[in-house]
């Protein structure tokens, strides 16, 4: 149940009652002090200047309209006009029982959607590096989190498998069967692979005139060419199987759909522009010309959609993307998850689609971009000596790291239990560091910030629940196995009552926004809110009254499945003891 709309839609009602228009905003925010209740509602003066009243009397006709004595202690108008709302603790208490007696935490389906999710998207050239991290986790959550309100997801890694440089590649691995290597030990590391393929390509003499022969005979569909190319793509994506077992994302095989699986549609989708007067050429190259994005002179943006030489670009590659998910996958989002720097492009590509009618009007296209990784000098995370850092090894580092860290703390764990608490430890901090950062903004990349037990961090938060764990097992009792009922007196359980019923507002905005970080803050606080209400309010102690003790359980079961959902939807481990 999302409380906040249950409270709009009564405030909506209560506004047609006086007579306010229909398309009348309806501000209503949580309250960022307790003492102005649990939330505000700031319509009035909106609405002042229309009906020529002052706001303050509005806000009075508002609060003798709305109907809210079910769910609402009290009401007040404070300030120039704004209507402060108090929830009553009875009803807080039961929608946080219903809430403990759903499999869903309470959290109601949505009407279904078929939502297209394309992330990821190494390139099968080059191993995966610390640049595809984030498209990776943040896709990964955004995917988790729409599954779990009830729609259809169907995941779409858009591998880089095609292109010119495969030429050079295949003709390299060619030369390494040929001295009787196996493919496997040839491609064992991309990225040395590439090195040297790059280095005969610009320095042997005849290597690259073979190189283009690969590329025509691959377009061709030359047997062997097409045999090269399987085994080149067949090792690549096992290295990036690898990386996401690692990691702990939903991707599998099954979901790829590389950027070979749209070449025959190419040359129809540059006919079909040409035919419709969208394409046009221009120097030899087939474009399309957008007034609408003209520049400071006047002169459109050019989208080319087919080069000169008669090669396609990424840019054909996504409009047939993009006609294949609407209309065949019936897609009524598609969501994609690169770096800001393609946004121009993926505008660019939407326009040029719908002019062309190659994605439904009804089909959302949401280019869903992310700032980079930088180091500690602000530039983009690299090794010491300069180079790319594979992805691989900065998970195996995080581990390692964790190790050292969790090495002194003392525990009754077995060796293969605390193995297991470094790895998820490790890795959940790497994930929720990146996480945790507005999707649209850089950020610093910190091994001491990211595996700190304190502040807003995946080792905080996996200790949190461990720690409310470890209550259960103190008590002797099992979650599912408290009776009782919840009963909301103290301040503290009012505060960790109301954040517990707006699981529902944070998952929400994830799915609208595709923004994991307002799910990390949502259980940072929920978390610190939990410690605080440990604190004042004792739960095992012998002189606490049994009815209390068995609410403030009922109160740390939810905590603690709330908790362990939401890391689970950003793709972060939790575990018992710690």
């Amino acid at each position: 149940m999302n409380i906040q709309q249950l409270l709009l839609d009564r405030f909506k009602q209560a506004l047609g009652k006086i007579d306010a228009p229909k398309d009348t905003n309806l501000p209503l925010t949580r309250s960022t002090r307790p003492e102005f209740g649990d939330y505000q509602f700031n319509g009035a003066m909106a609405l002042a200047k229309t009906l020529k009243q002052k706001p303050r009397d509005i806000a009075e006709q508002i609060l003798a309209a709305v109907e809210l004595d079910d769910m609402v202690e009290k009401l007040e108008v404070a300030g120039p006009g704004f209507i402060n709302i108090h929830l009553r603790p009875q009803w807080l208490a039961q929608t946080l029982s219903d809430a403990l007696s759903s499999a869903h935490l309470g959290v109601d389906k949505e009407t279904p959607q078929t939502v297209v999710v394309d992330y990821s998207s190494p390139n099968l050239a080059k191993e995966m590096h610390v640049g595809h991290l984030r498209s990776t986790i943040i896709g990964d959550a955004v995917v988790r989190t729409l599954e779990f309100m009830g729609h259809k997801v169907i995941r779409q890694n858009h591998m880089g498998d095609w292109g010119t440089q495969f030429g050079m590649l295949l003709a390299h691995l060619s030369d390494k069967l040929a001295s009787d290597q196996v493919a496997e030990t040839a491609l064992s590391d991309l990225e040395d692979f590439y090195r040297e393929a790059k280095i005969r390509f610009d320095e042997e003499e005849g290597f690259a005139d073979r190189a283009r022969e690969y590329v025509v005979r691959l377009q061709s569909g030359d047997t062997q060419c097409s045999q090269l190319w399987q085994k080149f793509i067949d090792v690549s994506i096992t290295h990036s199987e690898e990386v996401y077992k690692k990691l702990n994302v939903t991707l599998s095989r099954g979901d790829i759909m590389g950027e070979s699986a749209y070449n025959k549609e190419l040359a129809g989708i540059v006919a079909e522009l040409k035919e419709k007067g969208i394409a046009v050429e221009d120097q030899g190259a087939q474009v399309v010309f957008l007034p609408e994005l003209a520049d400071k002179e006047g002169k459109p943006a050019v989208y080319i959609i087919q080069k000169s030489g008669g090669g396609y670009l990424y840019s054909t590659t996504d409009l047939a993307a993009m006609r294949y998910r609407s209309f065949d996958l019936g897609a009524d989002r598609i969501l994609i998850f690169t770096d800001a720097r393609q946004a121009l492009h993926f505008k660019q590509t939407e326009m040029v689609g719908r002019k062309a009618g190659l994605i439904r009007e009804q089909t959302t296209y949401e280019h869903c971009p992310f700032g980079m990784m930088l180091g500690s000098d602000g530039r983009p995370f690299k090794t010491r000596t300069g180079g790319t850092i594979k992805l691989a090894d900065l998970l195996d580092e995080a581990v390692q790291r964790s190790a050292t860290l969790l090495a002194g703390r003392e525990s009754d764990l077995n060796d293969q239990q605390r193995e297991e608490i470094v790895r998820k430890v490790g890795i959940g901090a790497v994930k929720y560091a990146d996480l945790s950062k507005n999707r649209t903004t850089d950020y610093i990349f910190n091994w001491d910030t990211m595996l700190s037990f304190e502040g807003n961090t995946a080792p905080y938060l996996q200790y949190a629940y461990t720690r409310v764990q470890s209550i259960f097992r103190k008590a002797e009792v099992a979650q599912d196995g408290i009776k009782g009922e919840i009963i909301i007196s103290e301040p503290q359980e009012r505060a960790l009552a109301v954040q517990l019923t707006q699981f529902v507002e944070a998952l929400q905005q994830v799915e609208k926004d595709a923004a994991p970080h307002v799910l990390c803050s949502y259980l940072f606080e929920l978390a610190s809110l939990f410690m605080t209400f440990y604190e004042a309010c004792p739960i095992l102690k012998t002189d606490v009254a049994a009815e209390h003790r068995q609410s403030r359980l009922l109160l740390a079961s939810l905590t603690a499945r709330t908790l362990k959902t939401g890391l689970e939807l950003l793709g972060i481990e939790t575990m018992e003891k710690m």
